[in-house]
């Protein structure tokens, strides 16, 4: 077969797989048109079986999720991706009725007397479109999943061909669980989820890196599909003078080995004081030979998901000792990593760092540790707001003055003060982003009113209001009564 066959029968691929998907949502639009309005019981009866689906198929989906990782504590992903994500689902079955009420809206005097009255109504949106990563596979595909079907909508989902078992598996329950009308998977590389995000999808939510988010919201635009995007960034750690380091290097070192590093969220760098450099670096250190006294041996510990990002890591590595970083490698038991196909890779602590540097430039997304120092808080603030806004921000002190100064003074998508990544555990608070690290949020109330729509409702009174207002022409003394009393 000739070059020239073999990139006809591509296009012709690429051609049938996006006739599938437009057809896969004309019969969810369909169905959803046809359905409505739609009792609350259908939709908990979706959330219910989302639920069960992932309860039923724990254990087979976090022996996937080992699988394409190539090492992944399935207990941690019994955690991470199937408890917490259960937890979420029951948390909307709990929320939903109140979620759905219509919300009473005032109206100026002398109109409710008059017997008029408005109200919103939250309604479906229609079928939304859910693009997943690969870094937690299972949670960031069903967690906007359970919102999504909470607030009545259809779902199509293309999770990351990166872990291609787990998606697969995903795809198969699926496809037991739910009429392809109700929620559907599509699975394949990168040209099939640029043809799923260029789909005229009533909603479209997107997870990844902040570089493929635009290209995403740029393919939406072109069909005026409004994006919820959930892109990351460089989270920062404050360390104040008055924290607890040993805490503080513990914690620190949970939520920058947990996945091996690779969480939206995890700390990306820290910024301490001048005078806690080594105190600092020292408790991290330690929290790390704590929790993790092996990493190629420990089970516990994740690989890094692919050869060419385990090469980009080494290389952020490599970049910032060429520039003068001291790189600080935490490997209590001295195993080989270099002789090693594993891909995975220790905790490593750079020092001395400067804004050349790939590491602080780019978001990690790894267990590679920056650390920059200050000598007042507000070099610290000027450094965060110099940069784009971050996805998550962390502070650890007891100096609550300081700690709203650095919180009223930065933005940042959300905030967990005294610790990293809890708030995005917290099932009633909004989750996303703020400029380039995302727009729009799920998870609490917000979540479910992301995907509805806002539908606002008159009901006018039984008399002729515009006359009575003077609304109608010929205009005369009551509209100018009117104005007058409008601009009181």
């Amino acid at each position: 077969m000739s070059p020239a066959d073999v990139d006809n029968a591509e296009v012709q691929r690429m051609s049938g797989e996006a006739a599938r998907m437009q057809h896969v949502l004309e019969r969810q639009r369909g169905a959803f048109v046809a359905s409505r309005p739609e009792r609350l019981a259908v939709r908990r009866n979706r959330i219910e079986r989302a639920v069960r689906l992932l309860k039923d198929h724990a254990e087979a989906l976090c022996a996937a999720m080992a699988e394409d990782f190539g090492s992944r504590s399935q207990r941690q992903s019994m955690m991470t991706d199937i408890a917490g994500t259960v937890r979420f689902g029951k948390y909307c079955l709990k929320h939903l009725e109140g979620w759905a009420k219509p919300s009473r809206r005032s109206l100026d005097f002398p109109l409710p007397l008059l017997g008029a009255r408005a109200e919103v109504r939250y309604e479906p949106k229609g079928v939304v479109g859910i693009l997943s990563p690969w870094n937690f596979p299972v949670n960031l595909s069903f967690g906007p999943l359970m919102q999504v079907l909470a607030a009545g909508n259809r779902a199509m989902l293309k999770p990351s061909e990166f872990t291609e078992r787990t998606s697969e598996l995903l795809r198969q329950l699926v496809e037991r669980t739910f009429a392809e009308e109700e929620v559907a998977v599509i699975t394949g590389g990168p040209d099939v989820a640029q043809a799923f995000s260029e789909l005229p999808f009533d909603h479209l939510v997107f997870t990844g890196s902040t570089q493929t988010g635009r290209k995403v919201m740029e393919a939406a635009a072109r069909n005026l599909v409004p994006v919820t995007l959930e892109l990351g960034g460089k989270s920062p750690v404050v360390v104040g003078r008055s924290a607890d380091l040993a805490k503080a290097g513990e914690r620190i070192a949970l939520g920058k080995m947990m996945n091996a590093g690779q969480i939206c969220l995890a700390p990306d760098y820290l910024l301490v004081h001048e005078s806690q450099e080594d105190a600092m670096v020292a408790a991290v250190e330690l929290g790390a030979r704590t929790l993790y006294p092996t990493v190629l041996a420990n089970d516990d510990y994740a690989s890094i998901v692919t050869d060419r990002h385990h090469q980009r890591l080494q290389d952020l590595v490599e970049d910032a000792r060429d520039k003068g970083a001291e790189v600080v490698v935490v490997n209590p038991a001295d195993e080989d990593f270099a002789n090693s196909n594993a891909r995975k890779m220790p905790l490593t602590i750079l020092r001395k760092v400067t804004d050349d540097m790939r590491a602080m430039q780019e978001e990690i997304f790894g267990p590679v540790l920056p650390v920059k120092t200050y000598s007042r808080t507000e070099e610290a603030i000027d450094h965060i707001n110099a940069n784009d806004r971050p996805l998550g921000l962390y502070y650890f002190g007891n100096d609550r003055a300081e700690q709203e100064v650095v919180l009223g003074r930065t933005a940042s998508g959300g905030v967990t003060t005294n610790d990293v990544l809890f708030h995005v555990s917290m099932d009633d608070l909004p989750f996303g982003g703020t400029g380039a690290s995302g727009i729009g949020s799920y998870h609490g109330p917000e979540g479910f009113r992301e995907f509805s729509h806002a539908r606002s409702i008159y009901h006018q009174a039984r008399v002729d209001v515009a006359k009575l207002a003077g609304f109608k022409p010929p205009y005369g003394p009551a509209t100018d009564r009117t104005v007058r009393m409008t601009m009181k």
